[in-house]
This record gives C-alpha cells, sequence and structure tokens, in this order.
C-alpha cells in the first residue's frame, strides 16, 4: 500500500473523531507554561558526543552532547521555540538548554505534541532577527471539545497519531532514497575505478598538454541575466549571462579556491567561463574529450596533488599540463564511456530527484497537518490573522 493510500485511510477511519466537532481558538501563552532551564551552555561547550543531548535555537534538532556535570532540563513533553531563529521543535527527553534565545514551554492540561503540531501549522514567521515571543504566544490554537476534557484529548490523540504516522512514512522514504544513493555512488565509484585501471603496458600514456587544448576564461561583460551559463570557481552553474566564450561538450575544473580544486564538471550546451576555471577539450583524435572527462573525475586526490594548497589553493596551468592520461583504443573509450554514462545519469538522477521528493513529501506532510486542524470555528469568531512577513 502507497503511503498515501495509507493516509487516506487513516483519515477516513478518523473523520469521525477529528471533524465536525466544536472548538475553542486559545492564544498559545494560553495553554502553555515556560520553563527555566536550570543550567545553560555556551556554544564553545558543546561536544560531538556525550551522556547528555544539548538543544538551542539552532536548525539542528540536537545542537550538541556533554558530559559536564551540570542539572538538565527534567524529563518532560516540551515544545521548543527559538526566540531569534523562530524554529519550533518537539522535546520528550531530558536535555541542556544552548546558550540563549529558546523558550521551553509545557502544556498546563492538553497533549504537549498535539500544541506542537498545532503551533506549527498556525504561527506565521516573522523572518527578521529580533526576538519573537511576544508574537509567537499570541498564536491561536484551536482546542477541541472544550467542554469534555477527556473526547478533547482522545481527538487531540488521534490527530497527533496521523501525523506521526505520515512523519515515520516521510522519514523512512528519505532514508530509502538516502540509502539508495549512497549504492548507486559506491557502484558508479567501483566500475568507473576498474575500468580506468590499466596494466603496466596496457595502454600508451600521454600528458594532458600532448593532447588538450587548456585555457581559462575571463570575467563576462555586463550584468544581464540571460540563457547562458555562467562556470567560475566551481564545475555547475554559478549565474546565466547573456553571451557565451566556450562551446560545448567541455570539461571544466577550477583554477583557484577553497573547496573547489580536484573536482571535474562537462558542459553539455554553449557557456560563459570564468577567470577562475580551466576549460579543457581533446585536440587529438585519438582521446575522447568525453573520455578525458571520466579518467580526471576518478583522478580527483591527483589533481589536488597537482595543486598548491598553501594560503589560496591554485592549479597552476604548468602543473595540469603534465597530467598523466591512458590512451586505450578509440573502441575501448566509446564502450567505457557507455558504461560511465549510464551511472552518471542513473546517479544524478537520484541525486536530482532525492530533494524533490522530500519537498513532495513536506508538502504531503503540512497539507494533512492543514487538513487535520481546520476546525469550524464558532460563530461570530474571525479566522487567525497572519502576521506580515
Amino acid at each position: 500500500m502507497s503511503s498515501m493510500n495509507f493516509m487516506e485511510k487513516l483519515l477516513d477511519l478518523s473523520a469521525e473523531q477529528v471533524g465536525g466537532v466544536d472548538v475553542e481558538w486559545k492564544a498559545l501563552g494560553d495553554v502553555v507554561r515556560t520553563v527555566t532551564a536550570p543550567a545553560k551552555l555556551k556554544s564553545e561547550a558543546y561536544r560531538t558526543a556525550g551522556k547528555v543531548p544539548i538543544v538551542d535555537q539552532g536548525i539542528e534538532f540536537i545542537a550538541g552532547y556533554t558530559d559536564e556535570d551540570i542539572a538538565p532540563v527534567e524529563i518532560d513533553e516540551y515544545v521548543i521555540f527559538g526566540d531569534h531563529s523562530e524554529h519550533i521543535k518537539y522535546v520528550d527527553f531530558a536535555f541542556i538548554q544552548g546558550a540563549d534565545g529558546i523558550k521551553i514551554l509545557s502544556s498546563i492540561s492538553d497533549n504537549a505534541k498535539y500544541i506542537y503540531y498545532a503551533f506549527q501549522n498556525f504561527y506565521k514567521k516573522e523572518l527578521s532577527y529580533k526576538r519573537h515571543w511576544s508574537t509567537a504566544k499570541e498564536t491561536l490554537i484551536p482546542i477541541p471539545c472544550p467542554e469534555y476534557p477527556e473526547k478533547s484529548l482522545e481527538i487531540q490523540a488521534e490527530i497527533v497519531r496521523i501525523l506521526d504516522t505520515f512523519t515515520e512514512l516521510t522519514a523512512e522514504l528519505t532514508a530509502e532514497l538516502t540509502a539508495e544513493l549512497t549504492a548507486r555512488k559506491k557502484q558508479y565509484n567501483y566500475y568507473r575505478d576498474q575500468l580506468l585501471s590499466f596494466e603496466e603496458g596496457e595502454v600508451e600514456w600521454k600528458t594532458l598538454g600532448d593532447l588538450c587544448s587548456i585555457g581559462v576564461g575571463q570575467a563576462p561583460v555586463g550584468s544581464e541575466i540571460g540563457e547562458y551559463a555562467f562556470v567560475n570557481a566551481g564545475t555547475t552553474p554559478s549565474g546565466y549571462v547573456t553571451t557565451y566564450n566556450t562551446e560545448p561538450n567541455t570539461i571544466t575544473t577550477p583554477s583557484r579556491g577553497q573547496g573547489g580544486i580536484g573536482y571535474v564538471g562537462y558542459q553539455t550546451t554553449r557557456f560563459w567561463c570564468g577567470p577562475l576555471c580551466y576549460r579543457i577539450r581533446s585536440t587529438s583524435e585519438i582521446l575522447s574529450t568525453r573520455f578525458l572527462y571520466h579518467v580526471m573525475s576518478n583522478a580527483m586526490q591527483d589533481i589536488v596533488g597537482l595543486a598548491n594548497m598553501a594560503g589560496v589553493p591554485a592549479l597552476n596551468k604548468k602543473d595540469l599540463v603534465g597530467f598523466p592520461v591512458p590512451i586505450p583504443s578509440p573502441t575501448a573509450q566509446e564502450r567505457i564511456v557507455s558504461i560511465l554514462d549510464k551511472f552518471d545519469a542513473l546517479t544524478n538522477s537520484i541525486s536530482e530527484g532525492l530533494p524533490r521528493e522530500i519537498e513532495l513529501r513536506q508538502k504531503q506532510y503540512e497539507y494533512y497537518r492543514d487538513l487535520l486542524l481546520s476546525f469550524d470555528l464558532p460563530a461570530g469568531r474571525q479566522e487567525p490573522e497572519e502576521v506580515a512577513a
């Protein structure tokens, strides 16, 4: 059964419990109380491992760990609000508060995780650097069946169950897709290494300077946005310009900069090559440029070894021209390219599809959350107003 069908079944089974009930909209500040942490840790005291987790207002759920002998916030169910960052978290374990800037909220009488989901759904971020609690605490939270506390908690628990289920399904799918991508990358790297490993005397070796044109680009003229990719200190476009200075089917690799040396790209369309990027094309009938791309992609550490990594890393042309290139027969090159291109396409397809799939699942989750929390307002009440961004 697909996750969509499973969610629809859950919603059908729960419709009578979560729909058509009376609801009272209460300000968040009226349904929670703030908890003061007994101790706080500054960010420089965070560790990557330890006995007690640290929670702060950063985007990471767990900011770090500590073994220091300090009192934690006792184990319970909490909603954590980043007073500056506006990140909202749900915590059900003991933790140390990291630095300043969070509000630790404990539900007064309602389901804490329900409050967390409702707060996520109805809070409108202001997206500015200031303290936001004075606005956030006015966020209206729908409390179903307020006159019947037991029924209210039953409905809240059902909504939490459904949203927890969808959260788990989304996490499982993300883990599966990530594992698939990792496996495909390992497989691709293995076959690439095998296909490009040659025994002594099996093939002729020449240098990059013997077989290719190697040059750098220049800064684009003007600042208008156009259709041609601008490739500079990386291997993918950093912008788009109105003209080009390099033909397609060209290898690119950065000549300067931290973190880029060694990476290799292949441009399939006309593009503008910037001043921090080498453009490399085979000028020999015995070497395919696409085959060379795979050779260079498999030799990242060798390329890094040619560069001067002191100060600003620099890959000089006088060193790059000596890069060794194996020359199997044109037929062998074509076969190797065909195999590696298929792996390359599959890996890129998963790489590009993974964030899209995660985004779609997140939108589905937000849709169901909104649907489950869409209670009818009592007569005379207005819809909660959005806070201007």
